[in-house]
């Protein structure tokens, strides 16, 4: 039986199998010494190349048009980075001491600073039959003041407990971040065509950066001893947290689009966007601001809850499918 069909079948999401393999691979087999440099600066220079492409392919048309959508992308502004940050504070408040040990207690926080995705609430947000065009301007625009927002957030909640100093974090925020981002931008006229026709293949781009730089946290972190600090029960509990939240959210999110009076399609791209969390953007971003020592376990909430997050929107994407089949 083709493996692709398996995978299909059992709503094994192929990309989340391959960074499960990549930190089963970090643990056995975990990049030390002159290696682990190498990989370091590998990491860095995939980073840059990874928001250049985003820089690239972000099509300023697609932005225009969605932007007069102005009160759908407040709310979903609101929600990434005001509802997500203060439901991790109450979570962090109510849970009991040493439910969640410290470096995944911050790991919970980092996540809820974090912007939307953006591949996946657009492919959403078309299989539900939402607002399409809104959805690439909201999430794009979420990605865009994530830069500059995550830091922020993440000083303000987390401060000392993790990240690095803050003129370290501006200086290679804009160096490894903005400035490809910038640069992809302004590239944009000569290669946004050419990109545009093979985002399949700078996919791959994207997702091999990611687990390179899974493959670098984690195996820092394994040389420092992450599995002798965490457990099974520990992952255990991080899942039923990450679902309360993934949970709390998407409820807050549909509700809160019925009362102000949104219109379905509306609704359906504010639940996606609104509700999501960036691998892409989370993982490098991880690098930059806490360190080595403790990144392996900061990104495991994050890695939790981006597949979590997936599964429980396939679900709801397909129910808004057939419900807008059957009203047709």
């Amino acid at each position: 039986m083709n493996p692709g069909k398996v995978l299909e079948r059992l709503r094994i999401d192929p990309y989340i199998l391959a960074l499960v393999c990549t930190v089963a691979l970090a643990s056995v087999l975990p990049a030390r010494g002159q290696v682990a440099t190498g990989f370091g600066w590998a990491t860095k220079a995939a980073i840059a190349l990874l928001f250049f492409l985003h820089g690239a392919r972000l099509s300023r048309e697609a932005v225009i048009q969605g932007l007069g959508h102005w009160r759908l992308h407040l709310f979903v502004m609101l929600s990434t980075f005001a509802l997500f940050p203060l439901l991790g504070l109450v979570i962090a408040r109510i849970l009991p001491a040493g439910l969640l040990i410290g470096p995944l207690g911050i790991g919970m926080l980092y996540l809820c600073c974090l912007p939307s995705t953006v591949q996946s609430s657009i492919a959403f947000t078309s299989i539900a039959r939402g607002n399409v065009a809104a959805a690439v301007c909201a999430a794009s625009a979420s990605n865009l003041l994530g830069i500059f927002l995550t830091p922020l957030l993440v000083g303000l909640l987390i401060g000392a407990q993790g990240a690095g100093s803050s003129g370290d974090e501006v200086t290679s925020i804009m160096l490894q971040l903005l400035l490809p981002f910038v640069l992809g931008q302004v590239a944009r006229g000569w290669i946004g065509g050419w990109a545009q026709k093979n985002r399949a293949l700078l996919s791959y781009v994207d997702r091999g950066s990611i687990i390179l730089v899974v493959y670098t946290a984690f195996s820092e972190a394994v040389v420092r001893g992450i599995w002798q600090q965490v457990s099974t029960g520990d992952l255990a509990k991080l899942l039923v947290v990450s679902a309360v939240l993934l949970a709390a959210v998407l409820a807050g999110t549909a509700w809160g689009a019925r009362a102000l009076g949104f219109s379905k399609p509306d609704e359906i791209t504010i639940v996606f966007c609104g509700s999501k969390k960036s691998l892409a953007t989370g993982v490098p971003m991880a690098g930059i601001l806490f360190s080595p020592a403790t990144v392996g376990m900061i990104i495991l909430p994050l890695m939790l809850f981006h597949q979590i997050q997936l599964m429980a929107c396939a679900v709801i994407a397909r129910r808004y499918a057939a419900r807008a089949e059957a009203e047709s």
